[in-house]
C-alpha cells in the first residue's frame, strides 16, 4: 500500500514532460518485452495497441488548436503518429520488426528529457 501512495504522489507532482518521459518508458519496455519474447501472441498485440494509442493520443492532442506546440512540431508528430498506425499493422500482418517502433518512442524520449534539463 505505501508503494502505491507513493506512485500517485509521484504523478500528481511531476511535471508533464516528466509524465510523458514515464510513460513513453513503460511504453517502450513493452515493445521491448514483446520483442524479446518472440514478437508473437497477446504480449504483441497488447504492446503495439497500447503504443498506438499513446501515438493516437498524442495526435489529437496535436490537432487541437489550443496545443502550445509549434505548428511544425504538432505536425511531425502527427505525421508519425500516422507512420506509427501503418507500422504497427506491417509488424502484425507481415512479421516487421518492432526496432523502429523502438527507436522512435526512444528519440522522443531523448527529446523530452533534453528539454526538461
Amino acid at each position: 500500500m505505501p508503494v502505491q501512495a507513493y506512485q500517485r504522489t509521484q504523478r500528481a507532482t511531476e511535471n508533464p514532460r516528466a509524465s510523458e518521459y514515464r510513460l513513453f518508458g513503460q511504453v517502450t519496455g513493452a515493445l521491448i518485452d514483446a520483442q524479446s519474447g518472440g514478437a508473437a501472441g497477446n504480449r504483441l498485440i497488447d504492446a503495439l495497441d497500447w503504443n498506438r494509442r499513446l501515438w493516437s493520443t498524442l495526435a489529437v492532442d496535436c490537432m487541437d488548436e489550443g496545443n502550445k506546440l509549434p505548428n511544425p512540431l504538432r505536425a511531425q508528430i502527427i505525421s508519425l503518429s500516422i507512420w506509427v498506425t501503418k507500422y504497427s499493422s506491417q509488424v502484425m500482418q507481415q512479421g516487421a520488426s518492432l526496432e523502429p517502433l523502438i527507436d522512435i518512442n526512444r528519440t522522443i524520449m531523448q527529446g523530452l528529457q533534453s528539454a526538461a534539463a
